[in-house]
């Protein structure tokens, strides 16, 4: 049996940081999980359970995903905005949203799609995840597509602080996610700086219900850009940065967006620019997406 580990997160200090994903091929090394039917749905059909060795499950150093369900992939698309934003709308996110659906719906998510939400709509939309019951999943992963600044996200009617959305989801708020990763992935603009690029010359313990943790503790963002710069967006292909992790979620996607994207537009001072994603991570633990391949 040849086990295909998609990515590897790894524990770090909360810190921005510039290493994003591992991915390698392993013959009977890491606990897998079969895959689901692919279904793109608004929501899809429950995951099948994951299958874990007891090795997986005694590792203080890695997350437990012995749970029925790896969890729910919630992803908020917004396309259109209300006018009074002065915001355009932003092609190629259809793009990005069905290729999410489809890669997080292959790795066993129940995946929930929805599309040009409010501030208040997206508000609900994490209040109402953050109160289900999530002690038979083994994480939670969300995706936001939208307009963004630094430190605010967009609904489309007007931007609310990105802190305000995360917030329903740490651990004095969803006590059935404590102790589990929760994942939070951001394709905003996070300011209007452009990155011209830069020529490179060729020269822990098993968990216990009475353990305190920080409300803090295994969350990992990732963002499209760093903090104060322009996020690319295709207009027929996508943006850079999902486009890249629905690929790799294969090797390396923070050095695969850096050296092989760079911008191209008729915009005077637009084209020829770079991106690079950022990573706020605080998670505690090793975190495996796992396939089995028989």
């Amino acid at each position: 049996m040849i086990r295909v580990v998609f990515i590897y997160f790894t524990k770090f200090t909360p810190s921005y940081n510039c290493y994003f994903f591992y991915s390698s091929i392993k013959a009977g090394l890491y606990p897998g999980r079969d895959a689901s039917n692919g279904k793109t749905s608004e929501e899809t059909d429950s995951a099948p359970s994951i299958k874990s060795s007891s090795t997986a499950v005694s590792d203080p150093y890695r997350y437990n995903m012995n749970y029925p369900c790896i969890g729910i992939c919630l992803i908020i698309n917004n396309k259109n905005f209300h006018r009074s934003t002065g915001m355009n709308t932003r092609n190629g996110t259809d793009v990005d949203a069905a290729c999410l659906a489809k890669t997080f719906s292959s790795l066993g998510y129940q995946v929930r799609v929805t599309n040009d939400q409010t501030v208040s709509e997206m508000e609900r939309l994490m209040s109402l995840a953050s109160a289900e019951d999530h002690s038979q999943k083994a994480s939670f992963v969300c995706v936001l597509l939208s307009h963004g600044d630094e430190g605010v996200i967009y609904g489309t009617d007007g931007c609310e602080k990105l802190d305000t959305m995360i917030s329903y989801f740490k651990g004095n708020r969803c006590r059935t996610l404590v102790g589990k990763p929760k994942l939070f992935f951001i394709q905003a603009c996070r300011g209007s700086t452009l990155d011209d690029g830069a020529l490179l010359e060729a020269d822990a313990v098993p968990e216990q219900t009475s353990e305190k943790i920080p409300v803090e503790a295994d969350c990992l963002y990732a963002y499209s850009a760093a903090p104060g710069y322009y996020s690319w967006r295709n207009t027929s292909s996508g943006s850079w940065f999902i486009q890249s992790l629905c690929e790799v979620l294969q090797e390396f996607m923070n050095r695969k967006v850096a050296l092989n994207f760079e911008s191209a537009s008729t915009i005077p001072g637009f084209s020829g620019k770079k991106q690079i994603p950022c990573i706020v991570s605080m998670l505690t633990k090793d975190f495996y997406f796992t396939l089995d391949k028989d």
